[in-house]
């Protein structure tokens, strides 16, 4: 039975290190001003989303190092500036805090964030962005396919600036390299293994199997 369980073992690392050969490692996203979109209320007494405020917005995913030095991945019409670069479709959605719109350091957004990749594989990661332009956000990552099925962890993201049509461009990278995500159990050590000796049977009181009907009868 342990062998057959490490044998197991071995093969789902092995496929996982697969997988994750053709994932990649890290990626900028330019967000489309055009598709950016805010509730109406509430807005601080200068026309800034406030407090509460919910938003949506989407734009491209890139390579990493498409966006550097503050070029722009997005046209003035809202189409994407390097089209035959376009690796999917990030979306975005969630509240804006704190400060909201007038922040210029700290979390000013708790949100929910979509990599949808045109191979068909999705990342998705919730939790807080920061207003300050250069530092790294560490995202949990709260599903994922495809490639990146086996990941675990993080997504840190690092807002570069924002472009002439007030939209962010940001890039993210994994926590760790994906290699470590795939590796994580060691097929050759039976430590990540139960034991049979710390199975634990409880019996709650209930019984198995169809249960009578009792209309109209709570206690």
């Amino acid at each position: 039975m342990l062998k057959s369980t490490l044998s197991t073992l071995a093969l789902l690392a092995t496929t996982g290190f697969a997988l994750a050969e053709g994932a990649l490692m890290s990626f900028d996203i330019a967000e489309d001003h055009t598709r950016i979109f805010m509730a109406a209320t509430p807005l601080h007494e200068n026309g800034m989303p406030a407090h509460g405020n919910a938003f949506l917005s989407q734009g491209y995913i890139y390579p990493a190092g498409t966006l550097k030095d503050g070029t722009a991945g997005v046209l003035k019409d809202g189409s994407a500036a390097f089209p035959d670069l376009v690796l999917g479709t990030w979306t975005c959605d969630g509240y804006f805090v704190g400060e909201a719109g007038n922040a210029t350091s700290g979390v000013w957004v708790i949100s929910r964030q979509v990599f949808a990749f045109e191979d068909g594989d999705q990342i998705i990661t919730q939790g807080t962005e920061i207003a300050d332009i250069g530092q790294k956000n560490l995202r949990p990552i709260t599903g994922a396919t495809g490639h990146y099925a086996e990941i675990e962890g993080g997504l840190v993201q690092t807002t570069l600036g924002f472009n002439e049509f007030m939209a962010i461009s940001a890039t993210f990278e994994f926590e760790r390299p994906i290699e470590d995500h795939a590796h994580r159990v060691d097929p050759a050590s039976s430590d990540h293994l139960p034991s049979e000796d710390d199975h634990l049977e409880w019996d709650s009181g209930f019984p198995v199997g169809p249960v009578e009907p009792r209309l109209n009868k709570f206690f």
